[in-house]
């Protein structure tokens, strides 16, 4: 299959669980907690189970319902986590959890009753989408929450309690592939991920994000192109920060220019997706203009080098995206994608944003520079223009 196939008749597989919707991340001031006293009315947290009851909505009441099989997940166990996970942290997480109030773990993560058995069934249904994609040679998507793309070995951080996508690359090399590659496309930077496997050299980790940098203890990790990895991983880590508002166009040529090649010369026996739309054009968390459209492009191209690379071993993992309509929009387009759909199956009710390469494609030419100089010493794709 080519991006610029007709319409196929795949079918995707997703992985779902009631029990993803019981972790409750409480109200306060947006994301904090505490309500100050000229608040009126708080603010839901905006990792809610409504989005994620949306999503599914959209996928199950949309034109491609006939096109998904649904699977029933199921909870991970502590030896499955520990192969990402560090004991300690397990044990903290599930003590705070089990407390009789609500436990900020850090000011943005909140856990309470619930929060251990969904964050379990979360990492569940990533293991089990992986296997399935491993095993079938066709793509598997977890439909989840809580997400897990900022979840580190020892720290729970920006929404995110167990790193899902990690452990869904951490199943497929446990099942006897040998090169695995994690793409991150959520608008925040995959900064878990990237801890987890920064000295590890079969695992390419690529994560396309806004800049932003660090943003505290929990997440001293910047993002930044330098950041390459360590040790046998040096190389082997690769940030792709995007300047505000950057739109379909620059993440799409991020794709080609960048991505495609990387992934031809690494040659992963399979590709692990962490699916954030917190990039979109209307996000709350996130300004980089991205629309359905954009999605869309994004399914046609990782279905396509899933194919032509990875058997079709493709697994996707639910992240972001809190303006949950609209997310929702940006996910039924991403499985058009995926499902080779070229024309969108839904209309975008706000399409109206101009796409902000299309003003000033010196800042992408940029931005893309900068992670070429990082990793040219270590990818010779990267040196040829």
């Amino acid at each position: 299959m080519t991006e610029t196939s007709g319409t196929t008749r795949d079918e995707l597989d997703l992985f779902w669980d009631e029990a993803c919707l019981d972790h409750d991340p409480g109200v306060g001031l947006w994301e904090h907690a505490a309500v100050p006293p000229w608040l009126d009315v708080p603010e839901a947290h905006p990792e809610s189970s409504a989005r994620l009851r949306t999503f599914r909505a959209a996928l199950t009441r949309g034109p491609l319902a006939d096109r998904l099989r649904w699977h029933a997940g199921r909870p991970a166990t502590i030896p499955e986590l520990l192969a990402v996970h560090e004991a300690d942290y397990l044990r903290r997480l599930r003590e705070a959890a089990d407390g009789p109030a609500p436990t900020a773990l850090e000011p943005n993560t909140v856990v309470g009753p619930g929060s251990w058995p969904a964050a379990l069934s979360a990492a569940g249904c990533a293991i089990e989408a992986a296997r399935s994609a491993v095993l079938r040679g066709r793509p598997a998507y977890a439909l989840v929450r809580p997400p897990g793309h900022h979840a580190q070995p020892n720290q729970a951080d920006g929404y995110c309690l167990l790193n899902n996508p990690a452990l869904a690359a951490r199943t497929a090399l446990d099942l006897g592939l040998t090169r695995v590659a994690v793409l991150d496309w959520d608008v925040h930077h995959g900064n878990g991920t990237q801890e987890i496997f920064y000295r590890v050299p079969d695992v390419l980790t690529v994560s396309l994000h806004m800049r932003h940098g660090a943003w505290g203890p929990s997440h001293p990790q910047r993002g930044t192109p330098d950041e390459i990895g360590a040790g046998a991983g040096a190389g082997h880590n690769v940030n792709v920060e995007l300047s505000l508002g950057a739109g379909d166009t620059a993440y799409l040529l991020a794709f080609d220019r960048l991505v495609e090649p990387l992934l031809r010369e690494f040659q992963p026996d399979a590709l692990v997706c962490a699916s954030g739309f917190d990039g979109s054009a209307f996000d709350p968390n996130g300004r980089h203009n991205v629309t359905p459209a954009g999605y869309r492009g994004l399914g046609l191209r990782v279905r396509r080098l899933a194919d032509e690379l990875a058997g079709g071993r493709l697994v996707l993992t639910q992240e972001g995206g809190y303006l949950r309509g609209y997310a929702a929009l940006c996910l039924h387009a991403l499985v058009e994608g995926l499902l080779g759909e070229r024309v969108g199956l839904v209309d975008d009710p706000l399409s109206y944003l101009p796409d902000d390469d299309e003003t000033n494609p010196e800042r992408t030419a940029r931005d893309l520079g900068a992670v070429r100089a990082a990793l040219a010493d270590h990818w010779p794709v990267l040196r040829e223009g």
